[in-house]
């Protein structure tokens, strides 16, 4: 494996958050230590899990030294995180789920082009068989949430950020889709964001995770995050944002709070040129209760 010895003055701090995991915790640990970073730091953030995973994880710190561990009562995957980033001292900062991993050779490569870009703040990377990317460098944060589209993928997991960026941000305790709400405030003041192909994320599903398990309350949280991002909307995150509004209204028959919108249906092929041209004819009202009895017939997906 090709050493990057001059990246010895630029230190990562890997967060892991830790909630009954102790079937994967070894797994997602082994890859993150396996990338063969000596100036790296560890942060197991053991969330109140009942479970093994304290004991494992003290057992991790005695077995590696760039392993640190907090033991604090639950608050879930937010404050979790927060904990790890309180006490992080890396020049930048990553987050792993517990029950995801690594691909061999991920991060060196990484900190070497961040090592080449200081301008880069944030450095997203692919994730397996979900999300591939191109090589880009975006300097304009709407261009990058819009045209790289990355309302559909705003996961904490698969990026690398300058550890800075997170002096006055954190993730929101109690919300769903905490992830949503955070990444726009992080653009906020980032100046330069880049997507690469290389490295790669292993997500595992996981059927008792938040995502799997989120119902109508959670689904309003996402949209709620969307809505009050403060992110431009062009016509494709808008119909992005109905079948959210859709699945919502469902589940909860909360008022709808997506405002009506005409789209350009020459943007969209297949069943979502069908879906816009619906939503500009009968509107999202009608829309809704179009999916709703879709749905009753078929089952609805997950966000």
């Amino acid at each position: 494996m090709q050493k990057y010895s001059y990246l010895c003055d630029v230190k990562l701090s890997v967060v892991i958050p830790v909630f009954r995991v102790e079937h994967t915790l070894q797994r997602c640990v082994e890859s993150v230590l396996q990338q063969d970073l000596s100036d790296m730091e560890v942060i197991l953030v053991d969330d109140g899990s009942l479970d093994h995973c304290p004991k494992l994880c003290d057992e991790w710190a005695e077995k590696d030294t760039r392993i640190k561990v907090i033991h604090q009562e639950n608050k879930g995957l937010s404050g979790a995180r927060n904990a790890g980033i309180d006490i992080a001292q890396g020049d930048y900062l990553t987050f792993v789920d517990s029950d995801d991993y690594l691909a061999l050779n991920t991060y060196q490569p990484l900190l070497a082009l961040l090592a080449q870009h200081p301008e880069y703040d944030i450095l997203e990377y692919p994730i397996a068989g979900r999300l591939p990317l191109k090589q880009k460098t975006y300097g304009d944060m709407k261009a990058y949430w819009l045209e790289g589209e990355a309302y559909r993928h705003t996961y904490a997991w698969n990026k690398i950020y300058k550890r800075s960026l997170f002096k006055n941000i954190r993730f929101p305790i109690g919300k769903v889709f905490e992830d949503v709400y955070t990444l726009p405030l992080l653009l906020r003041i980032a100046t330069t964001i880049a997507t690469t192909d290389v490295g790669c994320y292993h997500y595992c599903y996981n059927p008792n995770g938040i995502t799997a398990q989120a119902d109508g309350n959670a689904l309003a949280q996402l949209l709620e995050a969307h809505l009050q991002s403060g992110m431009p909307i062009d016509d494709k995150y808008y119909l992005h944002l109905a079948n959210i509004q859709s699945d919502v209204w469902e589940r909860t028959k909360h008022p709808i709070l997506l405002p009506t919108r005409k789209l350009n249906t020459q943007l969209f092929h297949g069943k979502e040129k069908i879906k816009a041209t619906t939503l500009n004819i009968l509107g999202i009202s009608i829309l809704c209760r179009i999916n709703k009895f879709i749905h009753l017939i078929k089952k609805p997906c997950r966000w």
